[in-house]
Protein backbone atom coordinates (compact mmCIF):
# COMPACT_ATOMS: atom_id res chain seq x y z
CA UNK A 1 0.00 0.00 0.00
CA UNK A 2 1.81 3.24 -0.78
CA UNK A 3 0.78 6.64 -0.39
CA UNK A 4 -0.10 7.44 -4.36
CA UNK A 5 2.30 10.19 -3.92
CA UNK A 6 5.58 8.92 -5.54
CA UNK A 7 8.63 10.23 -7.53
CA UNK A 8 8.29 14.11 -6.46
CA UNK A 9 5.90 13.45 -3.44
CA UNK A 10 3.66 16.14 -4.41
CA UNK A 11 6.43 19.02 -4.90
CA UNK A 12 6.41 19.02 -8.54
CA UNK A 13 9.49 18.96 -10.45
CA UNK A 14 12.60 21.47 -9.76
CA UNK A 15 12.26 25.11 -8.50
CA UNK A 16 12.70 26.18 -5.21
CA UNK A 17 9.48 24.76 -3.38
CA UNK A 18 10.95 21.00 -4.66
CA UNK A 19 14.14 21.30 -2.66
CA UNK A 20 15.04 20.11 0.33
CA UNK A 21 15.13 22.90 2.73
CA UNK A 22 12.94 25.37 1.30
CA UNK A 23 11.44 27.43 4.11
CA UNK A 24 9.73 30.27 2.45
CA UNK A 25 7.99 33.57 4.49
CA UNK A 26 4.84 33.30 5.32
CA UNK A 27 2.35 34.84 2.78
CA UNK A 28 5.16 34.32 0.14
CA UNK A 29 2.66 34.26 -3.25
CA UNK A 30 5.49 32.89 -5.75
CA UNK A 31 6.88 36.81 -6.31
CA UNK A 32 3.13 38.18 -6.70
CA UNK A 33 2.65 41.13 -4.51
CA UNK A 34 1.42 39.22 -1.12
CA UNK A 35 -1.95 39.90 0.23
CA UNK A 36 -0.67 41.51 3.40
CA UNK A 37 0.95 44.47 1.22
CA UNK A 38 -1.59 44.62 -1.47
CA UNK A 39 -4.13 45.46 1.29
CA UNK A 40 -4.21 49.12 2.24
CA UNK A 41 -3.11 49.87 5.80
CA UNK A 42 -4.88 52.38 7.94
CA UNK A 43 -4.91 53.20 11.88
CA UNK A 44 -3.10 52.57 14.34
CA UNK A 45 -3.01 49.97 17.38
CA UNK A 46 -2.47 51.58 20.62
CA UNK A 47 -0.34 49.51 23.13
CA UNK A 48 -1.77 51.01 26.48
CA UNK A 49 -5.76 50.25 25.92
CA UNK A 50 -7.05 48.68 28.54
CA UNK A 51 -9.14 46.11 27.16
CA UNK A 52 -12.31 45.10 29.79
CA UNK A 53 -14.53 42.61 30.05
CA UNK A 54 -17.72 44.11 29.35
CA UNK A 55 -20.94 42.72 31.45
CA UNK A 56 -24.31 43.80 31.48
CA UNK A 57 -26.79 44.38 34.34
CA UNK A 58 -29.30 41.73 33.31
CA UNK A 59 -26.24 38.65 33.82
CA UNK A 60 -25.95 39.80 36.95
CA UNK A 61 -29.38 39.81 37.88
CA UNK A 62 -29.65 36.26 36.91
CA UNK A 63 -26.73 35.45 39.49
CA UNK A 64 -28.88 35.95 42.47
CA UNK A 65 -26.20 37.53 44.95
CA UNK A 66 -26.60 40.50 46.90
CA UNK A 67 -23.12 41.32 46.90
CA UNK A 68 -20.97 40.96 43.47
CA UNK A 69 -17.08 40.69 43.56
CA UNK A 70 -14.74 39.86 40.92
CA UNK A 71 -14.38 36.19 42.56
CA UNK A 72 -18.07 35.63 41.86
CA UNK A 73 -18.01 36.37 38.25
CA UNK A 74 -14.60 34.37 38.18
CA UNK A 75 -16.90 31.90 39.66
CA UNK A 76 -19.76 31.88 37.27
CA UNK A 77 -17.01 31.93 34.44
CA UNK A 78 -18.64 35.80 33.59
CA UNK A 79 -15.03 36.91 33.76
CA UNK A 80 -11.66 35.65 34.17
CA UNK A 81 -8.93 36.41 37.49
CA UNK A 82 -7.35 39.10 35.85
CA UNK A 83 -9.68 40.83 33.73
CA UNK A 84 -10.69 44.46 34.41
CA UNK A 85 -14.61 44.72 34.61
CA UNK A 86 -16.60 47.16 32.94
CA UNK A 87 -20.36 47.08 34.42
CA UNK A 88 -23.12 48.07 31.46
CA UNK A 89 -26.71 48.91 31.86
CA UNK A 90 -28.36 46.96 29.55
CA UNK A 91 -31.21 45.23 31.66
CA UNK A 92 -32.91 46.04 34.81
CA UNK A 93 -32.70 44.78 38.52
CA UNK A 94 -35.09 43.97 40.85
CA UNK A 95 -33.23 43.72 44.04
CA UNK A 96 -30.89 45.96 45.34
CA UNK A 97 -27.15 44.39 45.24
CA UNK A 98 -23.75 45.87 45.78
CA UNK A 99 -21.56 45.36 42.97
CA UNK A 100 -17.64 45.60 42.19
CA UNK A 101 -16.05 46.51 39.26
CA UNK A 102 -13.55 48.63 37.80
CA UNK A 103 -15.50 50.66 35.37
CA UNK A 104 -19.18 51.48 35.53
CA UNK A 105 -21.45 53.10 32.64
CA UNK A 106 -23.91 56.26 33.73
CA UNK A 107 -26.91 54.22 33.27
CA UNK A 108 -25.79 51.09 34.91
CA UNK A 109 -24.48 53.02 38.06
CA UNK A 110 -28.32 55.27 37.55
CA UNK A 111 -29.93 51.58 37.54
CA UNK A 112 -28.22 49.92 40.66
CA UNK A 113 -28.45 53.00 42.80
CA UNK A 114 -32.50 52.99 41.77
CA UNK A 115 -32.95 49.48 42.99
CA UNK A 116 -31.68 50.20 45.83
CA UNK A 117 -27.48 49.00 45.61
CA UNK A 118 -24.29 50.18 45.55
CA UNK A 119 -21.64 50.51 42.66
CA UNK A 120 -17.90 50.17 44.34
CA UNK A 121 -15.32 50.73 41.91
CA UNK A 122 -12.31 48.67 42.50
CA UNK A 123 -8.72 49.85 42.39
CA UNK A 124 -6.14 48.97 39.41
CA UNK A 125 -7.85 50.04 36.72
CA UNK A 126 -6.24 53.25 34.48
CA UNK A 127 -7.52 56.05 35.92
CA UNK A 128 -10.84 57.74 33.95
CA UNK A 129 -10.05 60.62 31.24
CA UNK A 130 -10.20 63.77 31.79
CA UNK A 131 -12.73 65.93 30.07
CA UNK A 132 -11.59 67.63 27.51
CA UNK A 133 -11.06 71.50 28.02
CA UNK A 134 -12.89 74.24 26.24
CA UNK A 135 -10.82 76.07 23.61
CA UNK A 136 -10.12 79.83 24.49
CA UNK A 137 -12.42 82.41 22.57
CA UNK A 138 -10.80 84.58 20.33
CA UNK A 139 -10.76 88.15 21.38
CA UNK A 140 -11.70 90.71 18.65
CA UNK A 141 -8.89 92.57 17.63
CA UNK A 142 -8.89 96.63 18.32
CA UNK A 143 -9.40 98.86 15.56
CA UNK A 144 -6.65 100.79 15.63
CA UNK A 145 -4.81 98.02 14.43
CA UNK A 146 -7.15 97.37 11.48
CA UNK A 147 -6.22 101.14 10.32
CA UNK A 148 -2.50 100.70 10.38
CA UNK A 149 -2.97 97.58 8.18
CA UNK A 150 -5.15 99.69 5.58
CA UNK A 151 -2.31 102.37 5.63
CA UNK A 152 -0.04 99.47 4.70
CA UNK A 153 -1.67 98.22 1.87
CA UNK A 154 -1.03 101.69 0.55
CA UNK A 155 2.51 100.87 -0.12
CA UNK A 156 3.37 100.12 -3.48
CA UNK A 157 3.84 95.91 -3.64
CA UNK A 158 5.24 95.28 -7.24
CA UNK A 159 8.66 96.80 -8.51
CA UNK A 160 6.65 98.69 -11.39
CA UNK A 161 4.14 100.70 -8.55
CA UNK A 162 7.89 101.59 -6.91
CA UNK A 163 9.19 103.11 -10.05
CA UNK A 164 6.12 104.79 -11.02
CA UNK A 165 6.25 106.50 -7.13
CA UNK A 166 9.77 107.49 -7.59
CA UNK A 167 8.95 109.68 -11.05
Amino acid sequence: MGSGMGKTSTRGHKGQRSRSGSRMMRGFEGGQMPLHRRLPKRGFTNIFRAEYTVINLERLAGLEESDITQEVLVKNGLAGKNDLIKILGDGDLKAGITVHAHRFSKSAQEKIAKAGGKAELLAGAPPPRPEPRPKPEVKAKPEAKAETKAENKAEPETKQDKKKQKK
